[in-house]
């Protein structure tokens, strides 16, 4: 059995990393020093799961912005299939490539886990937001993809309605 991957937990620094987005630029984690950004990890593009969550973030993109959030998904997949994904679905947020898996082993987002009773190495559904200063806030491993962007939300107190904030 391969070891149970690190969690990063409020207060740990979050790990640098640069990754091609969909459309192959560059995105860098240090680019948004000053800035808050939720980086979440998923298994693969074009899945329902996958589809619910990225649909459920690109909604609720701009009361995230007008809070001050960035959104990073992160999956293994490629940035081709990523375009796809992102122009089937008509996706807001930016996604990137990690298809060596390093940065989602870095986020603890990679390796054991459970799928239908057996126990398998894959990726992790996981969430981190990282604070201003490149600290995680807050870290949440094995998430739901329906129903987490809206608990998140209540989280991070962004309302559904930011205008009347």
């Amino acid at each position: 059995m391969t070891q149970l991957p690190t969690r990063l937990s409020p207060g740990d620094t979050a790990p640098e990393f640069t990754l091609p987005d969909d459309t192959g630029a560059q995105v860098s984690l240090s680019e948004f020093l000053g800035r808050k950004v939720i980086v979440y990890f998923y298994p693969a593009a074009m899945t329902p799961g996958c589809t619910k969550q990225a649909c459920d973030f690109t909604d609720s993109l701009d009361a995230l912005h007008a809070a001050g959030y960035e959104v990073l998904g992160i999956s293994p997949d490629q940035p081709e299939k990523l375009a796809k994904f992102r122009e089937k679905e008509s996706l807001t947020i930016r996604l990137l490539s990690d298809p060596d898996k390093q940065v989602l082993r870095d986020y603890g987002a990679f390796g054991e886990k459970k799928l239908y009773g057996k126990t398998v190495e894959g990726v992790i559904r996981s969430t981190v937001v990282v604070d201003e200063d490149g600290k995680v806030f807050l870290a949440h491993y094995n998430v739901r993809a329906t129903g987490h962007v809206a608990k998140l939300r209540r989280e991070i107190d962004v309302n559904e309605d930011t205008r009347n904030a």
